[in-house]
């Protein structure tokens, strides 16, 4: 081994600088235990005076498999994703994976550029929230004859590996609570980024007519976009404007719907909440970090973003055919659908 007279920047260089071949020292980055215990010794202390790192995904893109795990979120902004991606990237380290996270900011281009992305970087598996309505189904289903892929929070099919909540589930569970408490609920819809738009919706159509009651629906125009808050705002303001909503109880597709309906609803000098003296009730669906923190604190079912995020990995790994030291314990179906807890608040 040789002082470090100049930067060590590529393989070549550090192969020099260790001396040793090119093609052992490669053999120790893929993996250490591959080489002898001598010369993993020898590199260690080079690579601890050398400070050299090689470039991660140089490496791989010569495996057979890499240990880059792709990672697609569609807004990266949205607290429900960054508490799951998280969860998945923390999970991948302990297992020796990266996890590479690319957002696709609800618009297909990028969306599509990210598969090709993973493509190029070669990567073993990836976990996809999809935008549904818009993906790339037969990209992301070719992406799917190459590498194991599971999905998460909005399920791109009726068959494809899928870890979620159950909306019917979690839907009858917040309707028949409203109902019991108070006024019949009308409901407050996404706007149309992903399949959650669709299945919510007929989710709580199904619980109203469960109880034999008519679904009552606000339909506003609507684009697909990601800033919920401002759309339902707008349109709360308009409602109450021009009258107000059908019912005392508003219950929302997702909880920053909600914190729009609150703000439009403190705005126009009604009381929020649950009391004889209030003017309406709010609930929502998700249970984002910020609903107990609303004023009057939200109302709404959780989901269970830690379970899903390690549900979802552990399912890559099974397909991986990764035998994980703590073998994370799957169902035995790859479409699993988690049953949400309502969270009882002041809003309703």
């Amino acid at each position: 081994m040789h002082a470090v007279k100049k930067p060590i920047k590529t393989m070549e260089d550090f192969s020099a600088f260790v001396g040793l071949s090119r093609p052992t020292v490669s053999k120790y980055f893929n993996d250490p235990t591959s080489v002898r215990k001598k010369t993993r010794e020898i590199i260690d202390a080079a690579v601890k005076q050398s400070g050299f790192r090689p470039n991660i995904f140089a490496v791989n893109l010569n495996r057979r498999r890499t240990n880059i795990l792709g990672l697609i979120v569609p807004n990266s902004t949205d607290p429900f994703y960054m508490s799951l991606t998280r969860r998945i990237e923390g999970i991948a380290e302990q297992a020796g994976f990266l996890a590479f996270v690319l957002s696709s900011d609800g618009k297909p281009e990028l969306e599509e550029r990210a598969i090709e992305t993973f493509k190029s970087m070669n990567v073993a598996g990836a976990i996809i929230g999809p935008l549904g309505v818009q993906s790339h189904h037969e990209k992301l289903a070719k992406l799917g004859e190459s590498i194991p892929l599971v999905y998460i929070d909005s399920p791109l099919d009726a068959t494809s590996p899928f870890v979620g909540t159950n909306n019917r589930q979690s839907f009858k569970l917040i309707v028949d609570y409203l109902i019991r408490s108070g006024d019949q609920p009308c409901y407050f819809g996404m706007t149309p980024v992903n399949s959650n738009a669709v299945e919510r919706r007929e989710a709580y159509s199904a619980a109203m007519q469960n109880l034999n009651l008519e679904p009552r629906f606000i339909v506003p125009e609507a684009h697909a976009n990601w800033e919920f808050e401002k759309f339902a705002f707008d349109t709360t303001a308009q409602i109450l404007r021009e009258g107000g909503f059908p019912t005392k109880t508003v219950l929302c597709a997702n909880d920053r719907l909600a914190y729009g309906v609150l703000a439009a609803a403190f705005q126009a000098g009604l009381k929020v909440g649950r009391g004889e003296d209030c003017d309406l009730r709010v609930a929502g669906h998700d249970d984002q970090p910020l609903s107990r923190y609303m004023c009057p604190p939200l109302t709404t079912v959780a989901q269970n973003y830690n379970e899903i995020g390690r549900l979802a990995i552990g399912l890559l790994f099974d397909k991986l055919g990764e035998d994980q030291d703590s073998k994370i314990e799957l169902p035995g179906d790859s479409r699993i659908l988690l049953n949400a807890e309502i969270m009882l608040r002041m809003s309703a």
